[in-house]
């Protein structure tokens, strides 16, 4: 339970600081695949990995996919409905066998209804989720955080000698 509450409070910092609106967004919309896709697989691994190569906030990226896991319980009837469709599509089926006889795909458990359902949804969501969250982190910047900076409350916050502190041990040491 600590661990998401520091995800959450490191993820409001990131919001409220300069970190690129990308970087943000493209961990939110990454959370969504983690967060429907099993703990445990190889898409997973995938997913992180690419955190890793591309500057992707791997903070927004565990939040997100702490909240899509609950979501994808949700939406388990749909995922397999969905994924059922698409497994026992005759057309794809050669594909399907010939992916299971590979070395690593099996990993991904592609074979299970409501992992495929999932990816299919995951996958289909994550680039209109993207810009969906990028216009959110800019909008909640330009008028959550601007509003609050000019509020009596956060002037006198501001102005107190723990804040100036906290701010300079926050820039020597970080968090």
């Amino acid at each position: 339970m600590t661990l998401l509450l520091k995800q959450l409070f490191s993820f409001f910092k990131l919001l409220n600081s300069d970190t690129g609106t990308n970087q943000l967004a493209a961990g939110l919309a990454c959370g969504i695949i983690l967060g429907f896709s099993p703990i445990l697989s190889l898409q997973a691994l995938l997913i992180l990995i690419c955190c890793f190569f591309f500057r992707i906030q791997m903070g927004a990226a565990f939040l997100a996919a702490f909240f899509f896991k609950l979501v994808a319980y949700t939406l388990d009837p749909l995922t397999d409905s969905l994924g059922q469709t698409a497994l026992e599509n005759p057309s794809l089926r050669p594909l399907f066998v010939d992916m299971y006889n590979m070395p690593l795909i099996p990993l991904t458990r592609f074979n299970n209804s409501i992992v495929m359902g999932s990816g299919i949804l995951g996958v289909l969501a994550v680039i209109p989720a993207f810009f969906v969250f990028k216009i959110l982190v800019v909008k909640y910047r330009q008028f959550v955080v601007a509003r609050f900076q000019k509020t009596k409350l956060w002037k006198a916050w501001v102005g107190t000698s723990f804040y100036k502190w906290y701010t300079t041990y926050d820039r020597l040491y970080g968090s």
